[in-house]
C-alpha cells in the first residue's frame, strides 16, 4: 500500500443478480482510514455527509427484483467514488464538493489543520487504492450484463439532506431524477420514471432539476450502446432522520420504498419488454 495512504478495508461490496439491473451506490461507505480520522474534524470523523442507510433501503431489489449491487465501503470523505478521476467540477459556477473533500455540506473544513489536506501524490494514491477498483467493477459488471441481456440499466442510488443553503436554496424536491439532461437514457424511460414520481402522493419528484447525475451517470450512461443511467437523489427525510444519530425509519421508509420499487420494475420492463 502507498504510504501515503494506507487502508485495510475493500473498496467495495458486491452482489451479482440476474436481472439487466445494476444499482451503484456510491456514497453509502462509512469507512476512514485511522491514520486518515486522526487528521479530520470530530464532526468530520462522523461522516455526516454520507447516503446513510440506502442498502436497507434498497433491499427489495437485491431481494426480489434480481439487481446487481456495488456498495462502496469508504466515506467520501477519504475519496468520491462520483467524481471524475482528474477532479473536474461537475457544476462549474456552483458550490460543489471535491474528488477528495476539504470541506463538508455545511462548507466547514473537514482537516483540523490545514496543512493535513491531501496533496496531489495522496489524492493519487486514494484514486489508486479506492476509486479505480470501484469503477473498474462497476465497468465490468456494466459489460457482463449487457453481453448477458443485451442492454443495461445502471440506477445510482443517493440521498441527501433535504435543506442545504450551500447547494440549493429552500427544501429539495424529495426524487431528484437526472439523467445527465437527457444524455444518459432513452427519452422514453427517463419520462416513465418522472410520470412515477409525479404520481407518488406526498412526495414531490423532478427530472434534471438541481442533480442532473454525477460523472457516473455522465460517464457510463450511453444509450446508443443499450446502457441507461438513471441517478436518483432522494430527500433523507423520505425515510431516515437526518440529523445525529441518522437513524433509519422503517415507518417513514415505508412510504417512499414502493415509489422506488415502481420506478425500478419500470426500468427492468424497459430493459425486458414481454412479448
Amino acid at each position: 500500500m502507498n504510504a501515503l495512504f494506507d487502508t485495510q478495508e475493500a473498496p467495495f461490496r458486491f452482489h451479482q443478480g440476474t436481472r439487466p439491473l445494476l444499482i451503484s451506490m456510491p456514497h453509502v461507505g462509512t469507512h476512514v482510514p485511522p491514520k486518515l480520522a486522526a487528521r479530520l474534524t470530530p464532526k468530520a470523523r462522523q461522516v455526516p455527509d454520507t447516503d446513510w442507510h440506502l442498502e436497507r433501503l434498497y433491499d427489495f431489489a437485491v431481494k426480489e427484483l434480481g439487481a446487481s449491487v456495488l456498495i462502496a465501503t469508504h466515506s467520501r470523505y477519504v475519496i468520491d467514488m462520483n467524481r471524475p478521476p482528474d477532479g473536474a467540477s461537475l457544476y462549474p459556477g456552483q458550490s460543489v464538493t471535491g474528488l477528495c473533500p476539504v470541506d463538508d455540506f455545511d462548507n466547514e473544513p473537514i482537516y483540523a489543520d490545514p496543512a493535513d489536506v491531501p496533496g496531489e501524490e495522496e489524492v493519487a494514491a486514494r484514486r489508486e487504492a479506492v476509486w479505480r477498483p470501484y469503477h473498474a467493477k462497476l465497468a465490468a459488471e456494466l459489460a457482463r450484463i449487457k453481453e448477458q441481456h443485451g442492454v443495461a440499466v445502471l440506477w445510482d442510488a443517493h440521498s441527501i439532506r433535504s435543506v442545504l443553503p450551500r447547494f440549493f436554496e429552500g427544501k429539495l424536491p424529495d426524487l431528484n431524477l437526472g439523467t445527465a439532461d437527457g444524455a444518459g437514457c432513452a427519452p422514453e424511460l427517463a419520462a416513465q420514471l418522472l410520470a412515477i414520481g409525479k404520481e407518488a402522493h406526498g412526495y414531490s419528484a423532478v427530472l434534471n432539476g438541481r442533480f442532473k447525475g454525477g460523472h457516473i451517470t455522465r460517464f457510463y450512461g450511453q444509450p446508443a450502446q443499450g446502457v441507461h443511467a438513471i441517478q436518483l437523489e432522494m430527500t433523507q427525510s423520505s425515510y431516515m432522520q437526518e440529523a445525529l444519530p441518522f437513524d433509519y425509519l422503517p415507518e417513514v421508509a415505508a412510504g417512499v420504498q414502493p415509489h422506488v420499487r415502481r420506478m425500478l420494475e419500470a426500468a427492468l420492463r424497459f430493459a425486458q419488454p414481454q412479448p
